[in-house]
């Protein structure tokens, strides 16, 4: 089965973090941090529509800048999640510019920023490029459960880690993933279309089973439709598995409330973006600048029961020595 996300790193692992996430069949994209983003083409930044920033560090949301610059003049939407504080520091990069000619623009390109604290509490604020950006339409909710995100095949949940200031973690969940059998369609002259994408929603939205779903296509110009029991479609032409997880942790420390709450979040994942900044052997080191070391990320990666680990954010430090971080992530991840 083709998995929907498709995730890969902008940058090598020594560089800034930042990962693009693509979606199958879909003309949009997302990402998890924001750091020096240079190299993405403008293409692939004009299909983003939620960015999740981890926190506001030079390196994780440089690229803010790229993404203003790239979508000015557009009528695009992009969404900004970020941690306490997020509003006003989104705000502030916006502010560190003149607009006095954007009223000339014919589109409104806006940024919705959203920050999330650790009481669940939700701040939400509108920047508007014809207005020059200024702080509009803010808004308080609440988010207890963690999810940032939430739409028909998939979700974003957050969790609040320590880097000695607010750190997010991120896992998108795909809720439930539909393969359609084709040579089964094909054997009861039903063609493929949109009408499968209605059929996957109308699943996905838990209908009942004997709704009377239409299928529809076009044949000669003609429409024409035949109508089946929901249940009868999703037996005979859908297979229904558990959805495709893809975690991201970047920037912690490894102590108990912060191994519980990743190991949780990155439960059965079928990806883990982890750092390993320092081998095992700096672990000191690693404890006085907030962050993982290889065997700890292993560790993490193994107590979760991810399927597979991706260790990044290595340190400059180690350029020469790419081949001993991933060794030591490696051996902890296999370890019995």
């Amino acid at each position: 089965m083709k998995p929907i996300f498709h995730p890969h790193l902008v940058n090598n692992p020594f560089g800034d973090p930042a990962l693009y996430i693509d979606f199958l069949f879909e003309k949009r994209a997302m990402m998890f941090d924001l750091g020096d983003i240079s190299v993405l083409a403008p293409r692939k930044i004009l299909r983003l529509t939620h960015i999740f920033a981890s926190h506001t560090h030079m390196d994780h949301f440089m690229g803010f800048d790229r993404i203003v610059r790239i979508c000015i003049g557009r009528g695009k939407c992009i969404h900004l999640f970020g941690p306490e504080n997020f509003v006003d520091q989104v705000g502030h990069k916006l502010a560190g510019y003149t607009w006095n000619l954007v009223r000339n623009y014919e589109t409104d390109f806006t940024i919705i920023a959203n920050e999330y604290h650790e009481d669940g509490k939700i701040i939400k604020a509108q920047f508007h490029c014809q207005q020059a950006f200024r702080k509009e339409h803010e808004e308080v909710f609440h988010a207890d459960t963690g999810i940032l995100l939430e739409e028909d095949t998939f979700l974003v949940r957050a969790v609040h880690l320590d880097h000695k200031i607010p750190c997010l973690a991120f896992a998108l969940e795909e809720k439930k993933h539909i393969n359609v059998w084709k040579n089964r369609l094909d054997e009861t002259g039903l063609p493929t279309g949109a009408w499968l994408r209605e059929l996957k929603a109308a699943v996905l939205s838990e209908k009942p089973d004997d709704l009377q779903f239409r299928a529809w296509w076009k044949e000669d110009n003609n429409l024409k439709e035949r109508y089946f029991p929901l249940g009868e479609l999703k037996d005979r032409f859908l297979e229904i598995t558990p959805g495709q997880i893809i975690a991201y942790v970047v920037d912690t420390i490894y102590h108990e409330q912060n191994i519980n709450r990743i190991v949780e979040l990155a439960r059965d994942a079928d990806m883990l973006f982890i750092e390993a900044c320092f081998l095992q052997d700096e672990i000191q080191h690693a404890a006085k600048r907030y962050h993982l070391t290889t065997h700890q990320a292993g560790t993490l990666g193994n107590m979760a029961r991810v399927k597979r680990i991706i260790p990044f954010h290595f340190s400059a430090r180690h350029l020469n020595n790419e081949a001993t971080l991933r060794q030591e992530v490696s051996d902890a991840f296999l370890s019995k």
